[in-house]
């Protein structure tokens, strides 16, 4: 029993000290946001001694060279559209996959595995020249389309449909509920965990994007809030430690919000298999 008792010491106290060194800096820019350009250039404290919300002011002003606002509207219009449309689109298509009779099943299931093998950055460049010679560029379109359906989501949702019970199913067609109300009123609340956790990756990798933004995005007022913070790097705010960490500590609340949110959902995801 003491040899236990030391086990689940040392085992938690690692455990504390992992999670420290992973918060720490996420600690350290929070607290330099509120920092004096002086400061944040001279002093490696953790804490500041003078608190000033200059930096977020100094952000949100009509005069900042950063439309902060305007990023924010962006990556929140794409990022709400881009994962609705791949939880909708992916959900619709597994469930055609796992219960109708679709002609070539087991070729299309074969092809939605074998595209999940393929790297992401091999389809960038042939679906950048798309988007240029139509001359969608610097426009929500390259921004939103790309995001419309997910492979992943589509062999995840499927898996899990094979595991379902055709029992609910079948009672609810006795009872004389068409298509969409099976899917809506019984397999929707059943799979709620599993387009949560789809929702709640798609919705990172979208918010998180900086790659394909930086590639179809030119003009400042359509920038991404993950491209956006990147160019302050290269600009005048590289010399203003403390307006970066602001800028930063702006982006990374909406992930964490809804990172939280939705928490209980993805573990329960991982949790659970099978229908309780």
């Amino acid at each position: 029993m003491h040899r236990t008792k030391r086990k689940n010491f040392i085992v938690v106290t690692l455990a504390s000290l992992i999670a420290i060194l992973f918060l720490l800096p996420l600690v350290w820019m929070v607290f330099t946001s509120f920092k004096t350009l002086s400061e944040s250039m001279s002093s490696a404290a953790i804490l500041p001694k003078t608190w000033t919300l200059e930096n977020y002011i100094d952000i949100f002003s009509s005069t900042s060279d950063a439309p902060i606002i305007r990023w924010i509207f962006n990556t929140a219009l794409i990022t709400a559209i881009g994962t609705i449309l791949v939880v909708a689109i992916d959900i619709l298509a597994a469930y055609a996959l796992a219960r109708l009779r679709v002609p070539g099943k087991k070729v299309i299931m074969g092809m939605i595995v074998a595209a999940l093998t393929i790297p992401g950055i091999v389809t960038l460049f042939p679906a950048f020249y798309l988007f240029k010679s139509m001359n969608l560029l610097d426009t929500f379109f390259p921004l939103i389309l790309p995001y419309t359906a997910s492979t992943m989501g589509v062999f995840l949702v499927y898996n899990f449909l094979l595991s379902f019970p055709r029992d609910l199913e079948e009672a609810a067609y006795i009872d004389g509920a068409t298509q969409w109300q099976i899917l809506r009123h019984v397999i929707f609340p059943s799979i709620k965990p599993v387009a949560t956790t789809l929702g709640i990756i798609t919705f990172m990798a979208i918010y998180n994007d900086y790659l394909w933004p930086s590639l179809v995005v030119n003009t400042n007022e359509m920038k991404t809030i993950s491209l956006g913070i990147a160019t302050l790097i290269q600009g005048a705010n590289f010399v203003n430690p403390a307006k970066m960490m602001a800028s930063t500590v702006i982006a990374t609340i909406p992930a964490i919000i809804v990172f939280l949110f939705a928490n209980k959902y993805f573990v329960q995801s991982i949790t659970n298999s099978g229908i309780k």
